[in-house]
């Protein structure tokens, strides 16, 4: 099975002249995935080439796929993902995977941009202090998540409200409110990492909800599902979309919007790299 001419012009906008070695020892192997990930899922997508592999990352991280995330944030780097975009994507896997997991990527992640010549450290992204972390965080969830964050708390025996404290201020007030990414962005990469993670569900269900309130509907969720599908397999994706088609509020934009949507790509008027935005408002 040749390599097609689509996942030839794919890889190279991501890869450059790479070849991986496996083309010589798993030639099969290669052709079938490259044919797969890189122009069948990828023709299907109408996110940013940025976007995608932001989220991708973030799932390697979750899946502690050390060797390929080195390889895939090269890629990221080579089609504009910033220095910062992509520290705040391991820093934003934190509260989700741990540190214990999370580590090798930290520093994974400084010796490729050592490597590319970029001086650490980058520009500070905090924008809470000791003082200010916990109301911010609040603030974030409750805009995010409504009213449940305060029955959360209301709700929490006591000797469990420590952790909603934690919550507020440390992966909110800590993680979630710092710059470099924007809020629909770091919902959809905590789409990605619970995805990958696997027996999530029901944290999953409540970030497919908060997806939605920010504006990333089931046009957006599908999208990153199916472009994260080579790399954390078909179990974990289709029960990911199993969580997400039974959450109502996921359905900001129904399969008559993904129809339109595929319509208009065929049609020329949507482009391949429309921007998120785009997408959020339909």
């Amino acid at each position: 099975m040749p390599i097609t001419d689509a996942a030839h012009t794919n890889h190279a906008v991501l890869f450059g002249s790479h070849t991986s070695s496996l083309a010589r020892t798993d030639p099969e192997f290669v052709e079938v995935f490259d044919n797969f990930a890189f122009d069948e899922v990828a023709s299907r997508s109408l996110l940013p080439v940025q976007l995608r592999l932001e989220v991708t990352l973030a799932a390697l991280i979750a899946l502690g796929a050390v060797a390929e995330y080195r390889v895939m944030l090269g890629a990221a780097l080579n089609v504009g993902v910033t220095p910062v975009e992509v520290k705040e994507v391991v820093y934003h896997a934190v509260p989700y995977c741990g540190q214990a997991r999370v580590f090798d990527f930290l520093h994974a992640t400084n010796d490729v941009l050592t490597e590319r010549g970029i001086e650490l450290p980058l520009e500070a992204q905090s924008t809470t202090t000791p003082a200010t972390r916990r109301e911010a965080g609040f603030a974030l969830q409750a805009a995010i998540f409504g009213d449940r964050i305060q029955a959360g708390y209301d709700n929490a025996p006591a000797d469990e409200v420590h952790l909603h404290e934690f919550l507020s201020a440390n992966c909110f007030g800590d993680t979630w409110t710092r710059g470099g990414l924007d809020v629909p962005t770091r919902e959809l990469l905590t789409f990605a990492m619970l995805s990958a993670l696997g027996g999530c569900e029901s944290q999953l269900k409540g970030h497919i909800a908060g997806n939605a309130n920010v504006g990333n509907g089931r046009v957006v969720l599908i999208d990153v599902a199916t472009q994260l599908l080579p790399w954390i397999g078909y179990p974990r994706t289709l029960n990911a979309l199993t969580v997400e088609a039974a959450d109502a509020t996921a359905d900001v934009a129904g399969p008559n919007a993904i129809a339109a949507l595929w319509a208009l790509k065929a049609a020329g008027v949507v482009e391949h790299t429309v921007d998120v935005p785009v997408l959020w408002r339909l």
